[in-house]
């Protein structure tokens, strides 16, 4: 249930921010601020987390999941410091507006962001644009059923 739970927010993200999510270079899109991105403003990680604690649990490894937690925070945040000083320094003040309205991490379901340019982007573009993730997640549930059966 945690890595379905992971991967909703992770489709659910990419549906909104499209293929800008996938790329490693200094291309930067409009500010995306709809979908999950007004209640939190990294689910892409969010959802990580939540995949790598749902593969332990399932795992039966319950005292993994406290370990993958702390260490992808980690990563995430020093990762999370870089991006949004890129963000400041190419978008200004509507980022810094959209900042003060939108937790980081935890989400907020009260917030009012109106500071994105809403995109609409296929579930067929959203699926294919995630489907390194999901074949990920099948061969993780495979192995898991492998460990089980034998």
């Amino acid at each position: 249930m945690v890595v379905a739970i992971g991967e909703g927010i992770r489709l659910w993200a990419v549906h909104h921010i499209g293929a800008i999510s996938r790329t490693r270079s200094d291309r930067l899109g409009p500010l995306i601020a709809s979908g999950p991105f007004a209640y939190v403003r990294n689910p892409l990680y969010v959802g990580n987390i939540l995949l790598w604690t749902g593969f332990a649990l399932s795992a039966r490894l319950v005292w993994v999941a406290p370990i993958i937690i702390v260490l992808l925070a980690l990563e995430y945040h020093a990762i999370v410091r870089w991006e949004e000083r890129l963000l400041a320094g190419r978008i200004g003040e509507p980022y810094a507006q959209y900042v003060a309205s939108v937790p980081r991490w935890l989400p907020a379901f009260n917030t009012s962001a109106t500071a994105g340019v809403p995109l609409t982007f296929s579930w067929r573009q959203t699926f294919f644009s995630e489907r390194g993730t999901l074949i990920a997640i099948g061969a993780g549930l495979l192995l898991l059923w492998v460990k089980a059966r034998f």
